[in-house]
C-alpha cells in the first residue's frame, strides 16, 4: 500500500473527531525551521484577512485493538486497515506545508498493540518533525488512556496542544459501549497535562529558556446521543472539566449511526445536530458569560428547549429581571440580556460613561434589536412590538421555529427577508 491510499484511508477515519480548536500559541519564525504558530489559527475556519487556514487532520493508524460499539475504527470493524511510519507521516506533512495546503497537524491514532506502543510512535513522528525537520510549526496531538505518564510528558514537549478523548458523558455508557475505556484512565492523564502546564509556567518564570510544555493547553471531545445521558448531566460534566482540569475547551460531535447495536441508535435515527448546536450554546455561556451550569438547566427541565436558545430560554424564565434599563444595569447583567454579546456589553459600559445611550446608539454598537428590544429600556423608552412581557407571548416571538422544523423535517417556509450582514457576523462569531 502506497503513502497516499494510507492518507486517504487514515484522513478519512480522522473525521470524526471534531477536537480541532484555536492554537492558543503564538511563536514565531526562527532562523534555521521552518514554519511558525498564530494564536488565531484554527482548523478549517477563515483568519481575519480571508485566507482558509488548515490543519493536515490524520490518524497516526486505524488499526485498533480496542471494540468500543460506537467507533468507526473498532476492532470487528470490517474497514481497511493501515499505519503511518513516522518518517512517511514527517515527509506528508513537510510536503503539504511547503505547498502552503496546511498551517499545522492535528494528530490522533487508534490503540495499536497497547496504548505505549502507540504513544511511542506517534513521539517518534512529532519528535522527528522537530528535531530532523525543524518543523515549527503548530501541531496538536491526541494523549492515549492508559498510558505511561512518561511518554504522555515527552508527548507534551513537542505539542502546542494535547486533547485526551472523554468520549462518553458517564462511567455507566463507557462500561456498556467501551468497555475496555474507564473514566479513571481518561481523566488520569487530564490530570497529569494540567498539573504539567503549571508547573512549565513556574519554570518559565525562573528560567526564561525552560522547555515550554503544552503552550496552547488541553482540550477534549464528548459523543451525544448515543446514550441517554440528559443535556444536565452533560452540561454539568462539562462545567466541571473546565474547573478541575482548566480546559481550553470541550467539544461535543453528535452521534452518527453507523452501526446496527441494540445499545445504540437506530440506523434510521437522525444525529442529533440541534441538541450539539444548544450544547455549543450553552457551552460559550459558561465560558465567556458568567453563567453556572445549574442555572441554564435544572432538574425540572433537565433538556434544552428546541425553540429557544438556551440564553433566551433562561431570560424567558427570569423574566422578573427584564426588562433592564440599559444605561444603569451592571456588566454582568448586561450580558444576560438576549441580543447582547460580550463584545457589546463592554461597548455599552464604556459609551454610557459619556452620554446616555438610545436605541440608534445600541444598533451602532452591535447589539441585536430584534432579539433585545423585548427585554431592554432606553432612559426608561421601550420599543417592545408586543406592548407585553407575557414568557409565553415573547418565547413565540423570538423562538427559533425554521431551525427546529428544518431539525424534525419539515419543509422551511421561504422568507421574503434574507438575514442581514450583522446576524452573519453573531453566528459567525458566537455572540448570542
Amino acid at each position: 500500500m502506497d503513502v497516499f491510499q494510507k492518507l486517504e484511508i487514515l484522513t478519512d477515519a480522522a473525521k470524526y473527531d471534531v477536537a480541532c480548536t484555536s492554537s492558543g500559541v503564538d511563536r514565531a519564525g526562527v532562523k534555521g525551521s521552518i514554519g511558525s504558530a498564530v494564536a488565531a489559527g484554527i482548523c478549517h475556519s477563515f483568519a481575519a484577512d480571508g485566507r482558509c487556514i488548515s490543519l493536515l487532520k490524520v490518524l497516526m493508524s486505524n488499526a485498533c485493538t480496542y471494540d468500543c460499539t460506537y467507533c468507526v475504527n473498532r476492532r470487528t470493524a470490517d474497514t481497511s486497515r493501515t499505519t503511518f511510519t513516522p518518517e512517511e507521516l514527517c515527509d506528508l506533512t513537510m510536503n503539504f506545508y511547503r505547498r502552503n495546503y496546511i498551517e499545522g497537524l492535528f494528530l490522533s491514532s487508534a490503540v495499536v498493540k497497547n496504548a505505549d506502543y502507540t504513544c511511542e510512535i506517534m513521539i517518534k513522528a512529532i519528535k522527528k518533525l522537530r528535531t530532523e525537520h525543524k518543523f515549527n510549526g503548530y501541531i496538536h496531538v491526541k494523549g492515549i488512556p492508559g498510558a505511561d505518564p512518561k511518554l504522555i510528558e515527552e508527548l507534551g514537549m513537542y505539542a502546542d496542544r494535547m486533547s485526551v478523548n472523554i468520549e462518553l458523558p458517564s462511567n455507566e455508557s463507557l462500561s456498556l459501549l467501551a468497555p475496555q475505556k474507564t473514566k479513571e484512565s481518561i481523566l488520569k492523564p487530564m490530570k497529569q497535562i494540567q498539573n504539567g502546564i503549571n508547573q512549565n509556567c513556574t519554570d518559565l518564570v525562573k528560567y526564561r529558556s525552560a522547555p515550554k510544555f503544552v503552550p496552547g493547553g488541553q482540550s477534549t471531545q464528548m459523543i451525544i446521543g448515543a446514550t441517554p445521558e440528559s443535556d444536565r448531566k452533560i452540561l454539568m460534566l462539562t462545567e466541571g472539566l473546565y474547573k478541575k482540569y482548566s480546559l481550553k475547551r470541550v467539544f461535543f460531535s453528535a452521534y452518527m449511526p453507523m452501526v446496527n447495536d441494540r445499545n445504540l441508535p437506530a440506523l434510521d435515527t437522525a444525529p442529533p445536530l440541534l441538541r450539539e448546536h444548544r450544547l455549543y450554546q450553552a457551552d460559550w455561556l459558561l465560558r465567556f458569560y458568567e453563567f453556572k451550569a445549574d442555572e441554564i438547566l435544572d432538574d425540572n427541565n433537565p433538556d434544552f428547549n428546541p425553540l429557544l436558545d438556551p440564553k433566551c430560554n433562561w431570560a424567558i424564565n427570569h423574566m422578573e429581571n427584564f426588562p433592564m434599563e440599559i444605561n444603569k444595569a451592571p456588566y454582568e447583567m448586561l450580558l444576560r440580556i438576549p441580543g447582547i454579546g460580550v463584545v457589546s456589553a463592554k461597548r455599552i459600559v464604556a459609551a454610557r460613561r459619556y452620554a446616555k445611550l438610545d436605541f440608534a446608539a445600541l444598533k451602532t454598537l452591535g447589539v441585536v434589536l430584534k432579539r433585545a428590544r423585548y427585554f431592554i429600556y432606553c432612559s426608561g423608552k421601550s420599543i417592545n412590538p408586543l406592548g407585553t412581557d407575557n414568557p409565553a407571548v415573547l418565547a413565540g416571538a423570538i423562538s427559533d421555529k425554521a431551525q427546529y422544523q428544518q431539525q424534525i423535517g419539515v419543509p422551511e417556509q421561504l422568507s421574503l427577508f434574507e438575514p442581514t450582514r450583522e446576524d452573519n457576523v453573531k453566528c459567525l462569531t458566537g455572540q448570542i
